[in-house]
């Protein structure tokens, strides 16, 4: 069988104008949360697949395989399979790690780091690794070769001091250097000689990185996004021509969106974060009861202690920090019932969304692809492992020919 291919150059632009034309066309479907709602506007259009969506129960929305639903549900997931799709970036190989280097590693986060490294196929080799974000350093000290150098730039003190005992450990050529990224001198340690790589590093942290290294001429970069919401302002700001030249105007909430799963949580989380929003569920038909206004109210994150509280004590401590009076006998046993209820209702309901979740996060590393490619870069995006290893598992590889530009 033939494989996906990585997405290059000549591919980019394409890929990325159908993925905003499908986005922008499916945006009633994807944007409004069904968690904040008590019903969607699509419900009124597609009346036949909202209610056997609301039907289901909570197992049914849990269950891993995708639904037989009524349209137009597989119509939908087949064009965004088709969009999302891209291949595996090819195995550059990676020379063994070094006795005990994992150590300390936790195991998923060792496997990434592998995995990363040997996708990392430039047309030179690397001469100066520079791990961006880099936490203990685990990411550069696995890329490190003989007759190479390493710089790790880290925020928390703590991180850098034990990095640095690592390398000594290890009696490797690393420089562990204590600097925010988003500082304004962060720019020195960038340069023609160095290859960037950043994995995970969040929302804004990597985008400065993307665009520092442009401007100081790294030849080399790796970046492996993630956390798109972690963004200082409200809105997005798009990177590329074709991003900001695009209708679609994201929030920091849509951000969010690609980020919604839940495959690395253990039962016992999954169990607490369904126990917390169907509460959070019953609590909200009380206020709209109690203040007579059919919405949502944000309400803040709440300790896991909250949830041993009776039902009643728990929506009248919440009600308190809203600063919300509660008035007359509510019935807590029935608006504790209609919280589960409305949980299976909105797991089910956000069926359809999930489906815009891979391709909103295409459009996203896609717009970082095009801004690396008008700074010059020869670019490749394809994927480093599998999904249930990291669902961020998209990689970004830029590199500018080393030879001289003329003016």
């Amino acid at each position: 069988m033939p494989t996906t291919p990585y997405l290059h150059d000549q591919h980019l632009l394409e890929r990325f104008q159908a993925l905003d034309h499908f986005l922008l066309q499916h945006q009633q479907l994807w944007r409004p949360r069904p968690f904040n709602h008590l019903r969607l506007d699509w419900e009124d259009e597609h009346t036949e697949l909202s209610c056997w969506l609301r039907q289901r129960t909570l197992e049914q929305a849990e269950a891993p395989e995708q639904p037989a639903a009524p349209a137009p549900f597989p119509q939908l997931a087949a064009q965004a399979q088709a969009l999302s799709v891209v291949g595996e970036l090819p195995d550059a190989g990676l020379h063994p790690a070094a006795h005990r280097l994992d150590v300390n590693v936790p195991g998923r986060k060792w496997q990434q780091i592998e995995a990363f490294s040997r996708r990392l196929a430039f047309s030179q080799p690397a001469r100066h690794w520079l791990d961006w974000c880099s936490g203990k350093g685990h990411l550069g000290r696995r890329l490190l070769q003989p007759g190479q150098q390493l710089t790790c730039l880290e925020y928390d003190a703590e991180l850098v001091s034990a990095g640095k005992a690592l390398s000594e450990h290890h009696h490797l050529a690393a420089t562990h250097v204590q600097q925010d990224v988003m500082a304004m001198d962060s720019a020195r340690h960038l340069d023609g000689g160095k290859s960037a790589v950043a994995l995970h590093a969040c929302g804004d942290l990597h985008v400065r990185l993307l665009q520092l290294a442009s401007e100081q001429g790294c030849r080399q970069i790796a970046v492996a996004p993630c956390c798109y919401n972690r963004i200082q302002g409200k809105r997005y700001q798009p990177l590329s021509g074709a991003a900001q030249a695009s209708a679609l105007a994201l929030t920091q909430d849509d951000l969010g969106l690609p980020l919604s799963e839940a495959v690395t949580s253990s039962q016992r989380t999954r169990r607490q974060r369904d126990q917390s929003m169907a509460r959070r569920l019953g609590f909200d038909l009380l206020q709209r009861q109690q203040r007579d206004v059919d919405e949502y109210l944000p309400t803040p994150s709440l300790p896991v202690s909250w949830l041993a509280k009776p039902f009643e004590h728990y929506c009248r401590d919440l009600a308190e920090l809203k600063q919300l009076t509660i008035n007359g006998q509510p019935d807590w046993v029935a608006l504790e019932a209609a919280g589960q209820q409305r949980l299976a209702e909105v797991r089910n309901l956000e069926q359809v969304r999930n489906l815009f979740r891979r391709p909103l996060e295409m459009w996203l590393v896609l717009d970082r692809a095009l801004f690396l490619q008008e700074q010059g870069y020869s670019v490749r995006l394809g994927v480093f492992c599998d999904y249930p290893l990291t669902p961020r598992n998209l990689l970004l590889l830029g590199e500018r020919d080393a030879t001289p530009q003329r003016g």
